[in-house]
């Protein structure tokens, strides 16, 4: 049986929001004389959950016996925060969770969801307010551009200099050298300091060097997406090499659910800062998405529209057929995608573009509105409303979502909403239901046959 790599035992990371001081004279006075006389911080008790789409006026979490020094935090109650000063933040609350030696784990969840500052812990950049990680192993992280490199050596300098706290010996370095330069495909700037180099370079140079230099563990965040799609797909076949080849441990953090799939055995979701599940890939990629992406079949703008002069979605919906907004679609019927638009000025050159992406992060097709045209749009001030039709029989049962973007091209985006929106279609027709004939494929499309003699 494998060896447990990695331990998480109840991990949880407190940041203070807001200034570092406490804001007052008064305060810092009375934290000094707390210290002194060998008393808890009466400033760090105070922690709200990590949710990004709240304000911290609302309400608050307090923990009854949180100290940045290891002790016990006991279970959040709710407070009006009028009653207390400063505030807190859970980036991390009571995870726990084993990696065993030679295992892929995938680690998923929305932006601020705490995966980054996980693996920062993990690789002992930052430390946990509560709980401790049992490690087994040297580690080799890649968290973000440039992360162990220092910038005025060369390349050929900084892989030395990576090698070696990482406590292998010249040899060992000299061995793998060329190796990485290649996998790298640097070899013209290896000897140019890596502050002149661009971003794709760096990263490209930095996971060669995290990926070779054999460390027990490997952990990656989601840099890889500074990368083309080429050195995307070395980066993922290497990785795949390091965990089932050479038994070594990666962790791997990326929104695209499709590597986290086709490469990790087992994965962990993040949700504001809590562990929502552990296992076998499927099923939380699963979980993930269904909470993620099929919140409804119509969106609406909750903001106020920009002052400028631009051009602003108001609301986008799904409608079936039979004109109804709904989230849920037979595979054989039609739809449409309904946008609304505001335009605060006339135009002579926009572009309307929707992409489709099904539940593994892979986009489907994208579609403007100058397909049928062939030209820009002209819209007069005011609001308008564009439709898009989409054909039954053609995109496959699953889970899609919608991306749309107004903008002139190569000029100027206008507005953007991101994957707001979703559909969820399904086989509910009956057995002779063209979709449930075991056709694979993201798209289902009915094409017209013809028979010939010979």
């Amino acid at each position: 049986m494998p060896e447990t790599a990695i331990s998480v035992e109840n991990i949880s990371k407190l940041y203070r929001l807001g200034e570092v001081g406490t804001g007052t004279l008064a305060h810092d006075l009375n934290r000094w004389w707390h210290k002194v006389r060998g008393k808890e911080d009466p400033y760090l008790k105070i922690g709200i959950v990590n949710d990004r789409s709240k304000k911290a006026e609302k309400e608050v979490a307090v923990a009854e016996n949180g100290t940045p020094s290891g002790k016990s935090i006991s279970a959040p109650q709710r407070f009006s925060v009028s009653d207390f000063s400063p505030d807190y933040v859970w980036a991390l609350k009571e995870i726990n969770f084993e990696v065993k030696q030679g295992e892929l784990l995938g680690i998923i969840g929305r932006n601020g969801a705490g995966k980054s500052t996980l693996l920062k812990i993990m690789s002992r950049v930052t430390t946990p307010t509560q709980g401790r990680i049992k490690i087994k192993g040297r580690i080799a992280s890649l968290l973000e551009v440039g992360t162990g490199f220092h910038p005025d050596l060369t390349g050929r300098d900084n892989i030395y200099l990576n090698g070696a706290i990482l406590g292998m010996r010249k040899k060992e370095i000299d061995r793998k050298f060329d190796e990485i330069v290649d996998f790298a495909g640097v070899e013209l700037y290896i000897d140019t300091p890596v502050k002149r180099y661009s971003s794709g370079m760096y990263v490209r140079l930095a996971f060669a060097v995290a990926a070779h230099l054999e460390p027990e563990i490997l952990i990656v965040d989601e840099v890889l997406a500074v990368g083309d799609a080429e050195f995307q797909k070395k980066c993922l076949g290497k990785m795949q090499d390091v965990s089932t080849r050479e038994g070594r441990t990666v962790i791997f953090v990326s929104h695209n659910m499709a590597a986290i799939k086709s490469l990790c055995e087992k994965a962990v979701y993040l949700d504001q800062g809590m562990l929502r599940k552990a296992g076998p890939v499927a099923g939380i990629l699963k979980e993930y998405l269904v909470e993620n992406l099929l919140r409804t079949g119509s969106w609406q703008r909750t903001d106020p529209l920009p002052a400028s002069d631009g051009i602003y979605f108001e609301k986008a919906e799904i409608v079936n057929s039979g004109g109804q907004v709904t989230g849920t679609i037979d595979c054989a019927d039609a739809f449409s995608l309904n946008l609304s638009l505001n335009a605060k000025r006339s135009f002579d050159d926009i572009q309307i573009a929707v992409r489709v992406t099904n539940q593994e992060g892979v986009a489907v097709f994208t579609t403007c509105n100058t397909d049928v045209s062939g030209g820009y749009a002209k819209i007069p001030a005011g609001r308008q409303e564009f439709r898009v039709k989409i054909p039954g029989h053609f995109l496959a049962p699953g889970s899609y979502s919608f991306e749309i973007a107004v903008h002139t091209p190569k000029v100027k985006l206008y507005d953007r909403v991101p994957q707001n929106l979703a559909i969820n279609i399904e086989e509910t027709g009956s057995i002779e239901t063209y979709c449930r004939d075991g056709r694979i494929g993201i798209i289902s499309a009915c094409f017209q046959w013809e028979r010939h003699p010979c």
